[in-house]
C-alpha cells in the first residue's frame, strides 16, 4: 500500500485528501511504475480538479502527471528501460503519489546532472515551450521572442530553450526578484510588465520593429496588446489563459500575424519524442537546468 493524494469530488484545495491505503498499481503492456521521488506542480492540475476544465477525470482520482523518480518495476514489452533507471515523466497517472504508473514512450531517463526536483520540472513546462517555440511556433536562430511572463516554470524554460538556439530573449516580470532571475538567465533584455509604457519599452528596443514570437502566458490579459508588439509575420503562442479576451483581428490582418494555442496534450508521440530529444540535448549542453522555486512535502 502507498500514501496518495485523492479527489472525490470537485473544488477548491480542500477536496485534496492525503490517504494512507491506497494500493500500488501494477504496470500492464508497454507501462513503467515510478517510485515518485518529486512531483511537479502546475496549474493545469487546479483546473482539473475544480472540474472546469475540459479534461475531467473519473472520480476518485489521484492528481498530478509531472513526476520524476526510479523505476521500480516494468511492464511487458518494455525494452528501453531497466528497473532502477532515473527517469522523468509528463503523463504519469497520479503524480501526488508515492508510487505512479507511466507509458513507457510517455517516460524518459533523467540524467544524473538533475536532481529529481528538477526533474519533476521538466515535463509540461519544457515539452509545453519545445512545442510552442519550434514544433508549431518554427522558431528560428537569430529571431527575438518575448516571453511574456519569464518567471514562472513554463517562463524560464521558454528563456532558456530559446537561448538554447541562438535566439534574442526579451522577458517580463512583475517583481524585482523576477528581473533578477531572468537576468541571470541570460535574457538580453527584461521589463517590468507592472510599469505604465513597458510596451513601448519592447518596442523601442526593437527599433519599432517589434518581436518576431511572443510566448504568452496570460492571454487573457495580454493578448490585445501582444498583437501591437509583433513584427510583420509575427506568432503570438497562446500557452496560458484564464479567462477571455477582445482584439482587433484587423491588427493581424495588416501584419499576417498568427495567434496559435498550445496544448501539450495534443501533441502526436512523434512529436513528443522530438521534443523528448531536444530536452537530452539541451540538458547535456547545460542550456537546460530547471529552477526550483518551492518544494513541499506529500503530507
Amino acid at each position: 500500500m502507498m500514501e496518495a493524494v485523492r479527489v472525490h469530488r470537485y473544488g477548491g484545495p480542500d477536496v485534496l485528501t492525503l490517504e494512507h491505503n491506497v494500493p500500488i498499481p501494477e504496470p500492464g503492456q508497454g507501462q513503467v511504475l515510478i517510485r515518485v521521488r518529486a512531483c511537479g506542480l502546475n496549474p493545469v492540475e487546479t483546473y482539473i480538479r475544480s472540474g472546469t476544465f475540459e479534461i475531467k477525470p473519473d472520480l476518485p482520482y489521484t492528481p498530478g502527471s509531472d513526476a520524476a523518480g526510479e523505476l521500480v518495476k516494468v511492464g511487458a514489452g518494455v525494452e528501453n528501460f531497466k528497473v532502477g533507471d532515473r527517469v522523468y515523466t509528463l503523463y504519469a497517472n497520479g503524480a501526488y503519489a508515492q508510487y505512479a504508473l507511466a507509458k513507457a514512450v510517455d517516460t524518459d531517463k533523467l540524467p544524473e546532472k538533475l536532481s529529481f526536483e528538477q526533474g519533476a520540472a521538466l515535463g509540461i513546462p519544457y515539452l509545453t515551450i519545445h512545442r510552442a517555440l519550434f514544433t508549431k511556433g518554427h522558431a528560428k536562430a537569430g529571431e527575438t521572442v518575448l516571453v511574456h511572463g519569464g518567471t514562472g516554470g513554463v517562463g524560464v524554460a521558454a528563456i532558456q530553450m530559446a537561448l538554447g538556439k541562438n535566439m534574442r530573449v526579451f522577458a517580463t516580470g512583475g517583481t524585482e526578484e523576477g528581473l533578477s532571475l531572468m537576468k541571470r538567465l541570460g535574457a538580453h533584455r527584461t521589463f517590468n510588465h507592472r510599469k505604465d509604457g513597458y510596451q513601448k519599452e519592447i518596442l523601442d528596443a526593437t527599433d519599432g520593429q517589434g518581436v518576431d514570437i511572443i510566448m504568452e502566458i496570460l492571454a487573457n490579459v495580454n493578448l490585445g496588446a501582444d498583437l501591437k508588439l509583433l513584427n510583420c509575420f509575427g506568432r503570438v503562442m497562446v500557452v496560458g489563459a484564464r479567462g477571455t479576451v477582445e482584439i482587433d483581428p484587423r491588427l493581424t490582418m495588416g501584419l499576417e500575424a498568427d495567434i496559435r494555442g498550445i496544448l501539450i496534450f495534443r501533441a502526436t508521440q512523434a512529436e513528443l519524442s522530438d521534443s523528448f530529444r531536444a530536452v537530452q540535448d539541451g540538458i547535456g549542453n547545460n542550456s537546460i537546468s530547471p529552477v526550483i522555486g518551492k518544494t513541499f512535502t506529500l503530507k
